[in-house]
């Protein structure tokens, strides 16, 4: 028996429904398009959803970030691929001791209307069953984190995000802006495990020698992706021109109240606010970070 059709709500509206039909969990559109996510991710680690937001809507998906762009909190800082504390004990040649500028910037969720297109849609109970059947999970929740839960990712003229890991197993991002130039996504799909940090494969992505563990990606406006970013190596290199690149990152936990350290939360916004005092971090294991 087929599952009966249920009215989208307007949250959904951006949404190509025709090709993933969100709102309609259990139908064969559905269970193809969770079936094709879920593929990818096991066989690469990422999986993206071409057009996921409808050509119509696009337009109004890049003036909402261009919008609050200038809200970022911008910061250029010598980090390490792990955004840990220099460490002079570590070996010579472990990757946390190679230092790389990053010049992107963030702005918080406090500072995103809730009348923008990726607000309305982070909360919504469709998009995140959605998003949890592709990813596995039973469920999803948004994060507690009044500003990590929902961000915009700005990288500009000259700038560039360097290889690191994600504090989330899953990262979920929608390309609101491309750049004119650069700003291509790079990975290394699974190159650590929750279990082995695998150092000596990542010196030799930081050092140049990846070789064909390197994957590139190219993205365009109005296309999601889910990505492993907990456990594979990444990057956006360097973008050139004067259209910045702007991304929508969806952070969701598999536990509810779930809240950024303190730490982490100021070197991406600058500030932390009373919820960030506590210890509900986002870790899932004892990696490095």
């Amino acid at each position: 028996m087929q599952p009966t059709a249920l009215a989208a709500p307007q949250e959904l509206d951006p949404v190509d429904l025709s090709r993933y039909p969100v709102h309609e969990p259990g139908s064969s559109g559905w269970e193809d398009a969770v079936r094709r996510a879920r593929a990818q991710l096991a066989a690469d680690g990422c999986a993206v959803l071409p057009g996921f937001v409808r050509a119509s809507w696009r337009d109004r998906l890049r003036t909402e970030g261009e919008a609050v762009a200038p809200l970022a909190h911008y910061e250029t800082a010598v980090v390490n691929v792990y955004n840990t504390d220099p460490d002079p004990s570590l070996p010579a040649d472990h990757p946390a001791r190679v230092p790389m500028e990053r010049g992107n910037a963030f702005v918080a969720r406090d500072r995103i209307p809730a009348a923008a297109v990726v607000h309305r849609l982070y909360p919504q109970p469709a998009f995140r069953a959605f998003l949890a059947a592709c990813t596995g999970v039973p469920e999803l929740h948004e994060l507690a984190d009044p500003l990590a839960g929902l961000c915009l990712n700005v990288v500009g003229d000259g700038r560039s995000h360097p290889w690191h890991f994600d504090t989330n197993e899953i990262a979920i991002s929608l390309l609101t802006r491309a750049p004119e130039a650069g700003g291509v996504f790079e990975y290394c799909p699974d190159i650590r495990s929750s279990s082995s940090e695998n150092t000596a494969d990542v010196a030799e992505v930081l050092h140049g020698r990846g070789g064909d563990r390197v994957r590139r990606l190219v993205l365009r406006p109005g296309d999601l992706q889910l990505f492993r970013g907990r456990y594979s190596l990444h990057r956006v290199t360097e973008v050139r021109g004067d259209t910045a690149r702007h991304t929508a990152i969806f952070s969701y936990s598999t536990r509810t109240g779930v809240v950024g350290s303190a730490v982490r939360t100021r070197q991406l916004f600058g500030r932390t606010l009373s919820e960030h005092g506590g210890s509900r971090a986002v870790r899932v294991d004892g990696l490095l970070d």
